[in-house]
């Protein structure tokens, strides 16, 4: 006959007292931990307090600045060059006079700054940043290549398009002082910013035909086939079957 094996039960003293003891173990852990604590903050106060007090001027330094300097900086200017960019865009659009009217946008006309004016003033604002951008492109038509380098490199922005016209112009900048790699480099530069249909393969042209002129075949064929495969409409399309033709 089967039996049935009875489980052991501890006395309900025992058990209180094992409940008693983990407790106390309990508290002397934390005790230790908070004596640990208060040791280290004893120990470190004075830096934890400079750090705090650290951040805190950080802090008020940059609210002051963006508040009493940045700001008003960045509204000044913003107005600043409007005479500038009007020259510039005179400029752009005239058949004569483009080079005064371009040293107009440079070194500022009517009381106002041009952009290098801009450059000096508002350092760190967004019109010095396409003051750099303008400026190079005014040095460009200028034909001063090497200025026209030193602000287009200077120049940053998340546009796509302007990032793209600002390496590629670069690019021309290199080709014109014969250095045609450093043309090449630049053309590839702008390539990695932009797909812009209208933008893309006017460099992918200029890429491709450079390419060809340094003997890298490949490589032009490479840009004359994206153009031939993506945008066989552009102007650059019409006749992208001769190019193609020339660098097998």
């Amino acid at each position: 006959m089967a039996t049935y094996k009875k489980k052991s039960v501890k006395s309900k003293s025992s058990l209180k007292a094992k409940n008693i003891e983990s407790t106390k173990q309990v508290f002397d852990t934390l005790d230790d931990s908070a004596s640990k604590t208060e040791t280290f903050v004893n120990q470190y106060q004075n830096y934890i307090i400079g750090a705090i007090l650290s951040v805190l001027v950080l802090f008020s330094a940059y609210y002051v600045y963006d508040k009493f300097i940045l700001q008003p900086k960045t509204i000044e200017s913003n107005l600043e060059i409007f005479t500038a960019q009007k020259y510039f865009d005179l400029a752009i659009k005239s058949d004569e006079n483009k080079d005064s009217l371009f040293n107009l946008a440079l070194n500022g006309a009517e009381g106002k700054f041009g952009f290098l004016d801009i450059i000096e003033n508002y350092s760190g604002t967004s019109a010095s940043n396409i003051s750099y951008y303008s400026a190079g492109m005014a040095y460009y038509n200028l034909k001063k290549y090497d200025l026209a380098i030193e602000f287009l490199e200077n120049f940053s922005s998340d546009d796509q398009i302007l990032q793209s016209l600002s390496f590629a112009t670069i690019g021309d900048a290199f080709v014109q002082l014969n250095q045609p790699e450093d043309g090449l480099d630049y053309y590839d530069f702008a390539l990695s910013y932009s797909k812009n249909s209208f933008v893309r393969p006017a460099i992918l042209q200029k890429a491709g035909d450079l390419a060809k002129e340094l003997g890298k075949l490949s490589d032009a064929k490479k840009y004359f086939q994206e153009i031939k495969d993506n945008y066989p409409k552009s102007n650059e399309g019409n006749l992208i079957d001769i190019k193609l033709e020339q660098v097998k």
